[in-house]
């Protein structure tokens, strides 16, 4: 059996001193073998630079995976290129630096694949998500892969519904990202594909999906640009809890997580 814990959307600086504070308990609680976590709002709720990537592996990250702000700060193409826990979405087109699958090893030699890839239903038009991932997930088996996750970054619920019955049976865990809204459709599909519209939010709660409320209100109230910071109240960890079977192939089962913190009455947050 192998359990995975894969994070919500982590947003900005108080998402990660989440991850920092929180992780390592959650690890031990359950005993959990590989960690997973969406980081493409980690550097200030907009991208990833190389500093934040290597702030959450070393607070506990065996994998990263990513969405449509990846390329937001530019030395994040050199970093994606030399690290291959880092992924971006398959689908980009070519030649977009980085790759948009990985294989991780557990402690004790199991090994995962993962897969990225975006949704194109208001979202960039980029390639076929449903081909794309069918042919990362046919290449991580071929390379021996004993379970295999899905990050599928996409807006719209339908789309990651399709995606989560378009690769059940092959594939041991689905999830979707972006929203920062986690969903109560946990479930494990009939092919044993567990499966979860979206993670959530790692980070400030109190807020417009991490975004201070006055900037994103300010923008929807006059239609003109305005700063969007993130917040720093409302801390919550978000994301699920997986079992893959003896073979790695079937989910045993999904459950939702949440974690509240205090960090924000620590004078020095």
């Amino acid at each position: 059996m192998i359990k995975l814990l894969f994070l919500g959307d982590v947003v900005g600086r108080p998402g990660r001193r989440l991850v920092r504070d929180l992780l390592p308990r959650l690890v031990d609680r359950h005993q959990v073998d590989l960690v997973a976590i969406n980081a493409e709002n980690a550097a200030g709720g907009l991208g990833l630079t190389v500093k934040a990537a290597e702030e959450l592996f070393a607070d506990g990250a065996d994998v990263l995976t990513s969405g449509n702000h990846i390329f937001r700060h530019k030395e994040i193409a050199e970093y994606l290129e030399e690290t291959p826990r880092l992924i971006r979405p398959a689908n980009y087109p070519e030649p977009a630096p980085g790759r948009g699958s990985t294989i991780v090893e557990t402690s004790t030699g199991r090994k995962v694949g993962f897969v990225n890839v975006m949704g194109r239903v208001f979202m960039a038009p980029l390639d076929d998500p449903f081909r794309v991932a069918e042919r990362e997930v046919e290449a991580l088996v071929a390379a021996g892969a004993e379970a295999i996750v899905v990050d599928f970054h996409a807006e719209a619920t339908s789309e990651k519904k399709a995606m989560g019955w378009f690769l059940d049976g092959r594939v041991g865990l689905v999830v979707g990202t972006h929203t920062h809204v986690q969903t109560a459709d946990e479930t494990v599909l009939p092919g044993g594909t567990a499966y979860i519209s979206d993670l959530g939010m790692t980070g400030p709660h109190e807020s417009i999906i991490g975004m201070k409320r006055e900037g994103v209100l300010g923008a929807f109230l006059t239609g003109r640009p305005h700063r969007f910071e993130p917040a720093k109240r409302g801390l919550r960890l978000e994301g699920v809890l997986v079992e893959l079977g003896g073979a790695g192939t079937r989910a045993l089962n999904i459950q939702r997580i949440q974690e509240v913190s205090d960090l924000e009455k620590n004078s020095a947050f």
